[in-house]
């Protein structure tokens, strides 16, 4: 075990106690958006230390801070608002049903493609029989 992940233990101990640290990789923490905010400007504008925001804020992994105030720097605390989770919704309606002239139109189109096989089809059987020499 190396030097700095017991490093890294102790930091957490002192953060968040024993029982966070008992709790570590069995569920996330979820921080929202004020204590987020609160903790990048106290870092960023503020001058605190990332070890000091972590004690007052009660977070228990730097990275989680780091990217916070890597993603203030960068756009404000409006970066740091949720996004929203899942599948985007669409416009709101659904299928629009077709017109009948539209419904005729489909249907003339599949009879169309319909005939045009047949009569291949048709042709292709003559053919082999010119080829063959048999009657039907």
């Amino acid at each position: 075990m190396s030097a700095e992940t017991v490093r890294g233990w102790q930091k957490t101990y002192r953060v968040i106690g024993k029982d966070g640290l008992l709790a570590m990789g069995v569920k996330h923490a979820r921080y929202d958006y004020e204590t987020k905010v609160a903790a990048a400007r106290a870092v960023v504008d503020g001058g605190m230390s990332k070890p000091e925001a972590m004690t007052r804020f009660g977070i228990a992994s730097a990275t989680s801070l780091k990217q916070w105030c890597r993603l203030y720097r960068e756009g404000g605390a409006q970066a740091l608002m949720p996004k929203p989770k899942g599948r985007p919704k669409g416009s709101g309606m659904g299928a629009v049903p077709p017109t009948r002239e539209e419904e005729l139109a489909e249907r003339v189109r599949k009879l169309e493609a319909q005939v045009a096989y047949l009569k291949k089809s048709i042709a292709l059987k003559a053919h082999r029989r010119s080829q063959t020499g048999t009657k039907p």
